[in-house]
């Protein structure tokens, strides 16, 4: 393997190791609201932590939803993050949202499970704002 290949992967591995640490936004919280596309807020006052590598929603408790493992990545001040949590009768809420600063914003989509009344139910997306607490 040549010299300049060489250098070239192992900078590249250092770049992949901190693009996807685990942790990154560990001890922050904050407290937001979110809703449905397009419509005003049906969840306030939504406490959202990060702890060991770990995402939680209070305000989805209700319905049963875990917390989940997430993943970031750092782009200069702004870091993006996407998780998936789930519940045993609810389905599952993926994740997708940027921390700058104080403020986090993003959204997710409700995938919910299968009923009788339902065998087939769309997805449903949300939006997500909240200011760190």
């Amino acid at each position: 393997m040549t010299r300049l290949l060489r250098s070239s992967l192992i900078v590249f591995c250092m770049v992949s190791a901190n693009a996807f640490a685990a942790g990154m936004l560990d001890g922050k919280r904050f407290i937001g609201e979110s809703g449905p596309m397009g419509s005003p807020a049906d969840q306030k006052g939504d406490v959202i932590t990060f702890a060991d590598g770990r995402f939680h929603s209070s305000s989805y408790d209700q319905w049963g939803f875990s917390k989940g493992d997430y993943t970031a990545t750092q782009d200069g001040d702004v870091v993006r993050f996407e998780v998936t949590t789930v519940s045993e009768t609810d389905g599952r809420l993926q994740w997708k949202g940027v921390v700058k600063g104080d403020t986090l914003k993003g959204g997710f989509v409700h995938y919910r499970k299968p009923s009788f009344f339902s065998s087939k139910p769309k997805p449903i997306e949300h939006w997500l704002k909240a200011q760190s607490k």
